[in-house]
């Protein structure tokens, strides 16, 4: 069904761009005889021409050809212009060679063999002065620049998801974003081809429902993140890790609704790690948190367009963020798992070694740690223990969650001491503790700071147990580390949420 051109932004919700519908094509059947699939550009159709010709002579032949029409010239060809016949019959190689009876195919083969074809066919010494045996070439219907159009073509769609036409002098790209259905920023077109590709990434059905997205509390469906994967720019190879995220932010522990409402500067901080990292070459090194890769980019993008258009999280609707940050476009990158001296974030959730993994954080933009003295593990904990106390606000403690993303060269130093990661956690939370009367309202002249209860503790913590945790990510040079300070932690907040990657 073509949707409304006039549907406005919540027609994303149920709907796939097209500038066109297509009729399903019918499977033609398969003539009785021999039928041959060549193509021109196979110089092994064009070597079995010959053979061809002298098939013409003793048994019913057809020859069908994908590109040029006039080959092989003689015998004439039947065009298989559109590739229907091909599609519809699995042709991966040319040439191949079907014997077929009331349309049913009985027996093939691809490629020049002669003692197949003359099996095939029946007739003895074929091809006398050819090469015994030759491969074939892939067939256009499983060209990778062809058969996503040509699944859509053929009527082998699963997807549900209503069509909206878009007039043929309409600007694509300015109607969706006069739709709202961006990030302020292009999208790409989610055509049914490119969705159907992407959907190709993953084994799960598209109608498999993925999540319930806050806040409009909408089930999402595999095919609906697809959609989102394809605006956001996404690789199909990149799905299971989008889907994965979508399952890992739309829950109670994670509280993205409450992420949207709030108006502190935070969104989801997508911290991905495992092998999987590497096969879609994600970044983990220099400008790990930066702009520049693609499977980076793309995957958070497409984890806020989904909580955008499906969920109803649109600024200054639902999301009253104050400031905000640019990470609210997309946050995302791989830990070094695979060279980090203390592990990965996700084992410490309770994933095993080697399995892909996304953790979700409602966190801010990164914010930059310096110290380039500091050549002992006890002066670096101590160093950034410092720089810790301001998260957020120094008086505010046991409130706010962080991540601090360490930097080889720090890392190093702690490495070259034999300090794990639960080493380094202790060390700088020691340095963390403050008596409560320093942290109370009105202590030192400011207003701000813990409820006047808590003066008389000796000491208090910044953060609270398993809320100071560690990432290992950035280029080689620079004694530098990122820090990621978090929301409200919590049942009031969000807890951190880790998920293995669902393929």
């Amino acid at each position: 069904m073509i949707g409304d051109p006039s549907a406005g932004a919540d027609a994303l919700r149920h709907a796939l761009y097209g500038r066109s519908v297509t009729t399903p094509t019918l499977a033609p059947l398969l003539p009785d005889g021999i039928v041959v699939v060549v193509k021109r550009e196979c110089e092994t159709c064009q070597m079995v021409v010959p053979v061809l010709r002298e098939l013409a002579a003793g048994v019913e032949l057809h020859v069908y050809t994908q590109d040029d029409p006039d080959f092989p010239g003689e015998p004439p060809a039947i065009p298989d212009s559109d590739l229907a016949l091909s599609w519809f019959h699995d042709i991966e190689t040319v040439p191949t060679v079907i014997r077929a009876s009331g349309g049913t195919e009985l027996e093939r083969t691809v490629g020049w063999s002669r003692e197949a074809w003359e099996s095939i066919t029946g007739v003895e010494n074929l091809g006398e002065g050819l090469p015994m045996m030759r491969p074939g070439c892939g067939s256009m219907s499983v060209d990778p620049d062809l058969v996503d159009e040509l699944r859509v073509r053929f009527g082998r769609s699963a997807l549900s998801s209503r069509r909206i036409e878009v007039a043929s002098a309409e600007d694509e790209f300015e109607m969706m974003y006069a739709r709202g259905w961006t990030d302020g920023l292009p999208v790409v077109p989610p055509t049914e081809a490119r969705v159907m590709a992407m959907l190709e990434g993953t084994t799960r059905a598209p109608s498999d429902i993925v999540a319930t997205i806050p806040p409009d509390l909408d089930d999402i469906s595999v095919e609906k993140v697809a959609i989102s994967a394809v605006m956001a720019g996404c690789r199909a190879e990149y799905l299971p890790w989008v889907l994965t995220a979508v399952e890992a932010a739309c829950n109670e522990d994670f509280n993205m609704h409450g992420l949207l409402a709030t108006t502190m500067p935070v969104g989801p901080v997508l911290i991905c790690s495992g092998p999987g990292t590497r096969a879609i070459g994600m970044n983990s090194g220099g400008n790990a948190l930066g702009q520049g890769n693609r499977a980076n980019s793309t995957i958070g993008r497409a984890l806020q367009l989904v909580i955008r258009n499906f969920g109803g999280g649109r600024p200054g609707e639902v999301d009253r963020a104050t400031h905000g940050n640019p990470g609210k476009l997309s946050f995302c990158f791989a830990e070094a798992d695979d060279t980090s001296p203390y592990g990965r974030l996700a084992e410490e959730h309770g994933i095993d070694p080697d399995v892909d993994a996304i953790t979700v954080f409602a966190g801010e933009g990164p914010q930059g740690f310096v110290d380039q003295l500091s050549r002992e593990p006890e002066s670096l904990a101590a160093s950034l223990a410092m720089r810790l106390q301001a998260v957020q606000h120094p008086k505010l403690v046991m409130m706010f969650d962080v991540i601090v993303v360490m930097g080889p060269e720090h890392a190093r130093v702690f490495a070259e001491a034999d300090w794990d990661r639960e080493r380094i956690v202790a060390e700088i939370s020691s340095h963390l503790n403050r008596p409560g009367a320093e942290l109370v309202r009105g202590a030192g002249g400011i207003a701000e700071g813990v409820p006047e209860a808590f003066g008389d503790a000796d000491s208090l913590p910044k953060f609270r147990p398993g809320g100071l945790m560690l990432t290992y990510a950035g280029g080689g040079a620079g004694l530098f580390s990122q820090i990621i300070a978090g929301w409200v932690n919590g049942d009031k907040g969000s807890k951190p949420v880790t998920r293995a990657v669902q393929y």
